[in-house]
């Protein structure tokens, strides 16, 4: 029997009574299982703060003394959490010893950032791994203690290899398919911690923030998993996100590339790359929700490869404000040979991901991660770029785009939907700065003002899912 892979974020894990949900969706599974788990929710980003107040006061007291107070905290919270889930007192006093080594090892490491006054890759990337680290073996003793049969396996045990990049690293499904193939067999349940894997070296990399639903699908794919099962405390894939439009619709079906282009553009059901591991493999994703139980294992949303255009072709309307426009100003910019090239080339060398470029005759326009602006404009602005004029940058904007299979080629149902959601926005007063159509066969989007993205989300989502009368 294939197995089920199983993921955990950190939403299902917020408060220390969170765990007995988590306890009851393995029961009901009632068979093998490989879990994997985020950190606590709230845990990673405390551990990110910690690790830059260490960089920025590096060899102060007051710095190594804000370290050691956070750890601290760390263990009273794993204690509560301990003493509300676990009634066994060894088993409980078991628990709380292997989690004490394990936050030693973090001391350890925020302590040497004092002691060498810098975080190198190898060493940020390892710290905020903790957060999982501590959630599996907190989870696995847990399990135990109900009665499962339940299994910790780190990356670093089962082979989940990846090509070495620290901060946002890929899987090597080549090296890795056997070891962790191999070392998940058997029966039983299998808790590992998310969001890392190791270089060919040994050193922890990290999949990038939110990467441990990448971990769980590289897993699935190591395994040939039945299904990759993401619990959230949403039902599924919605048309909008609901804190923006009223009564969004659940989607009950996706493709891999619907899915994907939905999370690019702002959806957190899922993080972007969680499909690229599994687009050829025919191992569906289905989301659930942890806080139906009366639902069992029914999913709201099935990701798969299956292709469908509905009626009106739209699926969700999805929007983000992490975003930012570098603009490169110049009168043969579009025109002139090489220069794009030079401007990915420089950005690259720098480590900034570019989401989009759109090209004139006068003006390239790159699309950034609004945290990458700065340094991206001082890269450009150090390079010289021949031809290029002027270097500006916007970071008064957001993305809203429109997501559904036949979105490039939908003429048939009145007109153009990138037409269709353009006009819509700017008939109800939406500033929009770009607009762009056909890089994707399954969406459009535009940049509109900040301030207007929930507007735009609402006036497009009304033109495509408001039902007459």
């Amino acid at each position: 029997m294939k197995k089920i892979v199983v993921k955990f974020g950190g939403s299902n894990l917020r408060r220390p009574e969170d765990i007995d949900r988590v306890v009851h969706v393995v029961q009901t599974y009632n068979r093998p299982l490989v879990l994997v788990v985020s950190a606590f929710f709230g845990i990673t980003n405390a551990l990110v703060d910690c690790v830059q107040a260490a960089r920025e006061g590096a060899g102060t007291m007051s710095a190594l003394a804000e370290s050691q107070d956070y750890t601290l905290a760390l263990r009273a919270l794993k204690k509560q959490i301990l003493e509300a889930n676990i009634a066994d007192p060894a088993l409980r006093a078991r628990t709380e010893a292997a989690l004490n080594a394990r936050l030693d090892q973090l001391t350890r490491f925020l302590t040497g950032i004092h002691y060498i006054g810098d975080v190198p890759d190898f060493v940020n990337d390892v710290i905020l791994s903790y957060g999982e680290r501590l959630s599996s073996l907190l989870l696995t003793d847990v399990l135990q203690s109900r009665g499962i049969a339940a299994r910790e396996a780190l990356p670093e045990d089962i082979g989940l290899l990846t090509d070495g990049v620290f901060g946002n690293a890929a899987c090597d499904f080549d090296a890795s398919t056997g070891p962790v193939s191999q070392a998940l067999a058997g029966d039983g349940v299998v808790v590992v911690p998310g969001f890392y894997g190791v270089s060919r070296d040994g050193k922890s990399t990290l999949f990038g923030r939110g990467g441990s639903d990448y971990s769980a699908a590289s897993i699935a794919r190591c395994i040939g998993a039945e299904s990759l099962d993401v619990w959230k405390d949403v039902d599924g894939f919605l048309s909008a996100d609901p804190g923006a439009v009223d009564a969004p619709h659940s989607i009950a079906k996706l493709h891999y590339l619907e899915a994907a282009e939905l999370s690019y553009f702002g959806a957190k059901i899922l993080h972007p790359r969680t499909v690229e591991p599994l687009f050829d493999q025919a191992i569906p994703i289905r989301i659930l929700n942890i806080t139906k139980p009366e639902l069992g294992l029914h999913p709201f949303t099935v990701i798969d490869a299956e292709r469908t255009v509905t009626h009106d072709v739209v699926k969700s309307v999805s929007s983000s404000d992490d975003v930012a426009i570098l603009k490169l100003h110049g009168p043969g910019v579009g025109f002139k040979p090489g220069i794009l090239a030079e401007v990915t080339t420089t950005l690259d060398r720098h480590g900034i991901n570019i989401k989009s470029v759109l090209t004139a005759q006068t003006a390239i326009n790159v699309l950034l991660a609004r945290g990458h602006l700065e340094a991206a404009y001082e890269a450009l602005m150090e390079h010289h770029l021949a031809g290029v004029v002027e270097v500006s940058r916007n970071d008064a904007v957001a993305i809203v785009a429109v997501v559904g299979d036949g979105v490039l080629d939908a003429s048939n149902v009145g007109s153009a939907i990138a037409s269709r959601a353009l006009s819509a926005a700017l008939a109800g007063g939406v500033r929009v700065t770009l607009a762009a159509a056909g890089a994707s066969e399954v969406a459009a989007y535009m940049l509109v003002d900040r301030d207007d993205r929930r507007l735009a989300l609402r006036l497009i989502h009304d033109e495509f899912f408001a039902r007459p009368g």
